[in-house]
């Protein structure tokens, strides 16, 4: 029987994709053929896993407008922290959850990203 076997993309608006892109290139360090690109083999934690979570209201994605927020995996959200206040993004806040580790940035385009540093498997 065939199965869903992990997340494909996020497909979004965006004024100008090309400025978008250059960003997520410039602060997360993210590129390829079609736009950013994670390799999951490059993944070295114990079970890592992509969610798709549903809201009943928007509260956790704000400040941002948008009905959705990019969830991305780093390694060390402390360091990756650093790197991006050295580069002069403004961080919306940080927190331990125990599970795992967070950190929140707004992208060019009003969009809220999570970072999440996953410290046990599910």
């Amino acid at each position: 029987m065939a199965k869903i076997t992990g997340l494909g993309g996020i497909f979004h608006i965006v004024k100008d994709p090309n400025a978008t892109r250059k960003w997520y290139k410039d602060y997360l360090g993210l590129d390829g053929d079609y736009g950013p690109q994670l390799n999951w083999s490059e993944e070295t934690g114990d079970a890592p896993y992509s969610l798709i979570s549903h809201f009943t209201d928007g509260e956790y994605l704000k400040p941002s407008k948008a009905q959705f927020m990019i969830n991305l995996r780093v390694d060390n959200v402390a360091e990756f922290i650093e790197q991006l206040k050295a580069k002069g993004l403004e961080i919306l806040g940080h927190a331990d959850e125990g599970y795992g580790e967070f950190a929140w940035i707004m992208d060019p385009d009003g969009i809220k990203i999570e970072l999440w540093q996953q410290k046990e498997a599910p």
